[in-house]
């Protein structure tokens, strides 16, 4: 959003080039324009049912039925269990949000004023809500196989982060783009134990975030991964909470 053009452009024309910049060869400029209103905007305007909720239950749908697909498909061998698994990390709020960062998807969301001023754009429940409603957009416009083609290119990142049937998050990421968002806060973290043999070792590490101090804790093999288990502690109880 930093070009100037960009930014003294309508919101409907801000649309349309982030559409054109996907690649989306769409046709119903209107249907993404509702997929990127926020319940908020259309109270606060008074435009009744004019917002993304039921284009987000249909996304949801549709993206289910895609990475389910995908999945049978990728692992012939992987019981139910473990393709249930898989699905629930590909298309969950963490993953969403995360696909919604790389979109800079909240710099093109209508919200409400109150919304707005609250941080609105970066929170990750209603980023991962948008792009569930993108995609109910375009398998109303475009049809079922040219929406999976469209959903498959934007997973392509998560789908090649599959390692050995499992989806790797990088919650220290994601951590430091909500709180830096919401707060202007950079996490930091530090390890307070280490256990056990050096060819076994186990350490706990903590997030602090500001003055409140301890915002989560997690152990791993590894001070990285022990990071990313606090990481993931403090992301959730902090997104799960607003």
């Amino acid at each position: 959003m930093s070009n100037p053009e960009r930014q003294a452009s309508p919101w409907s024309e801000q649309v349309r080039v982030f559409l054109k910049e996907q690649g989306w060869d769409i046709k119903k400029d209107s249907l993404y324009e509702l997929a990127l209103t926020h319940s908020s905007f259309a109270h606060e305007q008074d435009i009744g049912s004019g917002h993304n909720e039921r284009l987000e239950f249909l996304g949801d749908a549709v993206l289910q039925l895609v990475i389910s697909d995908h999945l049978y498909l990728l692992y012939p061998r992987l019981p139910e269990g473990k393709l249930t698994r898989l699905r629930a990390d590909l298309v969950c709020e963490a993953t969403l949000a995360g696909l919604a960062g790389e979109l800079n998807l909240g710099s093109f969301l209508r919200l409400g004023k109150g919304e707005a001023a609250g941080g609105g754009a970066s929170r990750p429940s209603l980023l991962a809500d948008a792009v569930e409603a993108l995609f109910g957009a375009l398998f109303l416009d475009l049809g079922l196989e040219r929406c999976r083609r469209y959903i498959l290119q934007l997973y392509r990142p998560f789908l090649e982060n599959l390692e050995e049937g499992d989806l790797r998050h990088d919650y220290k990421t994601l951590l430091q783009e909500f709180t830096q968002a919401r707060e202007g806060i950079t996490p930091e973290y530090r390890i307070v134990r280490e256990q056990g043999p050096d060819h076994e070792k186990i350490f706990e590490a903590e997030v602090l975030l500001g003055n409140r101090g301890c915002a989560g804790r997690g152990s791993g093999k590894s001070k990285k991964e022990a990071e990313q288990a606090a990481a993931r502690e403090a992301w959730v109880e902090l997104t799960e909470t607003r």
